[in-house]
């Protein structure tokens, strides 16, 4: 009988250790998933914060550049063309270079193109920040030039009148304003002939409308 309680107690005792061992390692286990859980998230959490930081450093420093380099257009430099051809008057970034032609060797009596750093030629094709020509052509003439691109919805006419000089009515155009160059535009007759304004990418168009239209100003 003594054997019979030995052999069970020491079943029992048994039983009870892998009972306690099953438990001891179900538990180990389950910590150790949970803390690889809670690292893998801890991880992901820190990634996401890092990427959160870094995004938020760029848009800071693309910011502070973005609002320097609008402060740096300050004070505007000023064009005044001949008295012959409307006193037209063009008021500028600082930062961006001129090249004027006044020669009245054409059509064209008098042109300028306008550009960040430097004006790029005629012939290379690049988009402009600003341009400007009177011509000797009839206002309505160049008008029409554009009916093709109105009719076919590659620009939006709308009227258009200088705040300086109210009592000229001209168009706007906004779109393909010339082949492969989306821009806007502006056409106001000048005396017997034609004022045209213009930027040859969208990039300079918040200049158009916030310092190159505002300050124009031209004797009708």
């Amino acid at each position: 009988m003594k054997r019979l309680d030995q052999r069970g107690a020491i079943n029992s005792w048994l039983i009870a250790f892998i009972v306690t061992l099953l438990i001891t390692l179900i538990a180990l286990g389950f910590g150790l998933w949970a803390f690889s859980g809670r690292q893998e998230y801890k991880n992901k959490v820190d990634e996401k914060v890092a990427i959160a930081v870094a995004d938020a450093e760029t848009a800071n420093s693309l910011k502070k550049e973005a609002e320097f380099a609008e402060k740096d257009k300050n004070p505007l430099r000023t064009y005044t063309g001949p008295a012959t051809y409307g006193s037209l008057s063009v008021s500028y970034p600082k930062t961006w270079s001129a090249y004027v032609d006044e020669t009245a060797k054409s059509n064209l009596p008098l042109s300028g193109s306008l550009n960040p750093s430097f004006v790029p030629g005629l012939q290379s094709n690049l988009p402009v920040a600003l341009r400007f020509t009177v011509s000797s052509s009839n206002y309505s003439n160049i008008v029409k030039t554009f009916d093709s691109q109105v009719k076919a919805g590659k620009i939006k006419v709308t009227p258009y009148k200088s705040d300086k000089v109210p009592n000229v009515i001209g168009v706007r155009l906004d779109g393909e304003i010339s082949r492969d160059k989306q821009g806007s535009m502006i056409i106001v007759p000048l005396r017997d002939k034609t004022l045209q304004v213009w930027t040859e990418s969208p990039q300079f168009v918040p200049d158009f409308n916030t310092i190159i239209l505002p300050n124009l100003v031209f004797v009708p």
